[in-house]
């Protein structure tokens, strides 16, 4: 199925070393128009670095990343930074919540509109009739997509007074405001309960469906992954190990291995 669709990123044997550490490997992936995949692996694997890399946090030691931006432009992104890669359509979301949390929940996502904005300095210091048009645009499509995850109802709430539930959620919201192409989720489920992590489930295939992009997310919660994901990628000690359907991944005894420490 993959082979019938258009590539997105590609990664050809990126690694990453930190002071002769070697935390990623020579990993090679591809990711498609459309996929939901998911990345595995113990504690310590490599995950997070592997999301740093990609979305320019990091820059790989040695390998190639490839993205092919929306105008399907083949584009080497090693060196571009997080700024860059958003501009080009990459976004992502933290393990750690990283909302503005003295900001409103219409203005934490207004902030992810700003490479849109049409008016220029000049016209936000004399308050122009362009000025006042922008800020109406943006303010009319966060209403938008708040309205879409049904959070719109608190849009003047300040965002840290939210739920934590909610909270994740308006991060996400906030990341899709830039319009994405690619859109990477680090551990969206960490600190959830059952309820909000099958809300969350639901959510992140409506995103799919409703916004046409491709999703790869770092988990450690296996319900949601193998509920949602239709392939998974096992990484440990910074190394892909396995790739493949949930069903594939299960029965593999290199990640049964990893991830029990025997047969």
């Amino acid at each position: 199925m993959s082979s019938e669709k258009n590539l997105v990123l590609q990664a050809s044997d990126i690694s990453i070393v930190f002071g002769g550490l070697c935390a990623v490997s020579d990993a090679s992936f591809d990711l498609y128009e459309g996929e939901l995949i998911g990345l595995i692996g113990p504690n310590g694997a490599g995950k997070t670095t592997m999301f740093n890399m990609v979305s320019g946090i990091y820059t790989p030691t040695s390998g190639q990343l490839s993205y092919w931006d929306r105008e399907n432009k083949v584009r080497v992104i090693n060196k571009a930074n997080p700024a860059q890669l958003n501009k080009l359509g990459i976004a992502r979301t933290f393990q750690n919540i990283r909302l503005f949390g003295n900001l409103t929940v219409l203005d934490n996502v207004r902030i992810a509109l700003h490479n849109s904005r049409i008016s220029n300095p000049l016209d936000v210091l004399f308050r122009t009739s362009r000025f006042r048009r922008d800020e109406q645009i943006m303010t009319e499509k966060v209403m938008q997509l708040l309205s879409l995850f049904k959070i719109d109802g608190k849009c003047r709430e300040l965002a840290k007074n939210l739920p934590y539930g909610e909270q994740r959620k308006l991060e996400i919201v906030r990341a899709l405001a830039s319009n994405p192409k690619l859109l990477l989720l680090d551990e969206p489920a960490a600190g959830m309960n059952p309820q909000e992590t099958h809300e969350l489930m639901e959510m992140i295939a409506f995103i799919r469906r409703e916004f046409n992009l491709t999703i790869l997310l770092i988990e450690h919660d296996m319900k949601l992954v193998m509920g949602i994901c239709e392939r998974i990628m096992v990484l440990n000690y910074g190394k892909i190990i396995a790739s493949g359907t949930p069903e594939e991944i299960k029965s593999n005894p290199q990640v049964i291995k990893a991830y029990l420490g025997g047969e």
